[in-house]
């Protein structure tokens, strides 16, 4: 490809609109532009990137057994309906009628239209395990686009679903995808952790996101640096961190005490003099049509998918002010769980073993003090509904663990029945008797991989590549356009290459030779090879790779055979 014909509109300012790394690389260096809010156009570059990772994705998927189909993006509301997840996926769910009224979605996931496919046309146990795939475009009508290519409303994504006999069927499907996904991001160059997550909306029993670290990721994740332990903090396992030798002799009585606008636990703790965990943090919450009250130290963030995993809702929501007080009477910051009628308290595992603690006493402008839990107020449920924290003991082998962030690129799930179930997607077995299939969905955003490589790979000049995934692997300058003997030297090395069947472009603009390595370090090709003054005195080329700071020099008959070691060595 010759420069001056690849269409990559490359810009010198930072788009105002770009707030992270690699929407402003990408869009600076002429890979994608904007078509509305959160909708892109994949300009050539970038089209390259997503066909190279989505042929490591098809190989992998291939190599486990996969078959590759291609569903409707519109779907029929019908499905949904059975499955049930109509009205509880949400308002990112895009809706539309078509002309006679009938509602369908633009798909965000295919979990329904897959097994309405496969309970139609799969009956016998001879038929399983099957494994379907597809790579297309997903929508999700995201309440604030933001971040590029991280969190838009259209993305492209590989959606793969097992289906199986038995548990024990689904083990080995999860066992395999989940070493596919390894070896996926492996080969696209990324650095990674598998870690344990939230199944969200999709459910299912047992689930792990693929995480690519990065200090740009919105999740942040936790993991032992001495087992494999690793989580997303949404879920990752607390243990009680007050043990039994640390607790006060002696039971005091329950004391009611001033603390005139004393309302957070700075305040609290700094007027009564004592450290804040030996306070009771109480939140109301709205579930769906009741009201709960969560406990945790006073120390400790509240974690809320933990809490509706505890107490199942569709919608949990803090609680309004005026709520609060209509219960207890009193307004937020002087609230405690003493004295609350029917109202189930949650309460986290820590708060069980504290001793004369200190929380609100429902009187605007008190805190009752001495509280001792199960004999001045008492707990509907004792669990693990907190934040974890760095340093904290791993649940395996107690090491600290530690933290890091990370961008989602891929998610595996056990759905189990829960599909097969409500859509009847049902298979015959050995006896003839008829069984629920056991599912199970792999997904990974082949448009988000991109994004989230170049926010592990930049440097203040642009993107690096890895030579996996990068859109060209060389690319070509002449230092002078108007130099005939350089020009016809580095139209031989381009031919040399392109028949060698090496992906280079040849920069042949008539510009400045740093205009032209510009460019080349914002694009992020792996190998640049500089045809100059070196090569008439010496006959060599010199050759710089994108992530070394050095140059080296070539000699002319042996360029081809370096150029293709590093990109052979960089594809393992």
């Amino acid at each position: 490809m010759y420069f001056s014909n690849l269409f990559a509109p490359t810009l010198r300012e930072v788009p105002a609109e770009a707030e992270i790394v690699s929407h402003q690389l990408l869009l600076r260096a002429g890979f994608i532009r904007k078509s509305s809010s959160g909708v892109y156009t994949y300009l050539p570059l970038a089209w390259r990137v997503l066909q190279k990772i989505s042929d490591i994705v098809r190989e992998e998927m291939n190599k486990a057994g996969g078959q590759e189909i291609l569903m409707p993006i519109i779907q029929p509301a019908e499905i949904w309906l059975e499955s049930g997840r109509w009205h509880v996926y949400g308002d990112e769910l895009f809706r539309l009628k078509d002309r006679h009224g009938r509602d369908f979605c633009l798909s965000p996931t295919h979990e329904e239209l897959v097994t309405d496919l496969v309970r139609s046309n799969v009956s016998s146990y001879r038929q399983l395990p099957l494994y379907l795939y597809q790579i297309q475009n997903k929508y999700r009508d995201e309440r604030r686009p933001r971040f590029g290519l991280m969190r838009g409303r259209e993305f492209i994504m590989k959606d793969l679903y097992s289906f199986d006999r038995d548990e024990e069927g689904l083990n080995l499907s999860y066992k395999k995808m989940y070493d596919a996904y390894g070896a996926i991001f492996k080969r696209c160059g990324l650095d990674f952790r598998p870690v344990e997550a939230d199944s969200g909306a999709i459910g299912g029993s047992v689930t792990h996101e693929f995480m690519v670290i990065a200090e740009s990721g919105e999740a942040q994740i936790v993991y032992c640096p001495d087992c494999d332990y690793a989580a997303n903090v949404e879920i990752a396992d607390c243990l009680p961190s007050n043990p039994d030798n640390k607790r006060e002799d002696t039971i005091k009585a329950k004391e009611k005490v001033a603390t005139p606008n004393q309302t957070t636990i700075d305040e609290v703790t700094n007027y009564l003099n004592v450290s804040a965990d030996k306070l009771i943090k109480t939140l109301f919450y709205q579930a769906d049509e009741e009201i709960i009250v969560a406990l945790v130290r006073g120390d400790r963030m509240i974690n809320e998918i933990k809490l509706q995993k505890m107490h199942p809702s569709l919608t949990l929501e803090m609680a309004s002010a005026e709520k609060i007080k209509e219960i207890t009477g009193s307004v937020p910051g002087f609230v405690g769980p003493v004295g609350l009628k029917k109202i189930k308290i949650y309460a986290d595992e820590e708060i069980k073993s504290m001793v004369n603690a200190v929380c609100g006493a429902n009187e605007e402008g008190f805190h009752l003090i001495n509280v001792q839990p199960n004999r001045d107020f008492e707990v509907f449920a004792y669990g693990d509904i907190r934040m974890i924290e760095e340093g904290e003991a791993c649940p395996r082998c107690q090491a600290k663990l530690k933290m890091a962030r990370g961008i989602e690129v891929g998610q595996v799930f056990k759905l189990g029945t829960k599909y097969s179930e409500a859509l009847g997607a049902k298979f015959s077995d050995e006896q003839g008797k008829e069984q629920l299939m056991v599912m199970g969905c792999y997904g990974i955003g082949i448009s988000r991989t991109m994004a989230a490589a170049v926010e592990q790979n930049y440097d203040a000049d642009g993107i690096i590549w890895p030579i996996s995934i990068a859109p060209y692997h060389v690319v070509i300058v002449p230092v002078s356009a108007k130099d005939d003997f350089l020009w016809e030297k580095s139209l031989e090395i381009y031919k040399e290459l392109q028949e060698k069947g090496i992906e280079v472009v040849l920069d042949d603009r008539d510009e400045r030779a740093g205009v032209k390595f510009k460019d080349a370090d914002l694009i992020g090709y792996p190998i640049r090879l500089t045809v100059g003054k070196k090569l008439k005195e010496e006959g060599k080329i010199e050759l710089k790779l994108r992530w070394d700071k050095e140059a080296k020099f070539i000699d002319l008959q042996d360029i081809a055979k370096v150029v293709m070691d590093i990109i052979a060595s960089g594809m393992n």
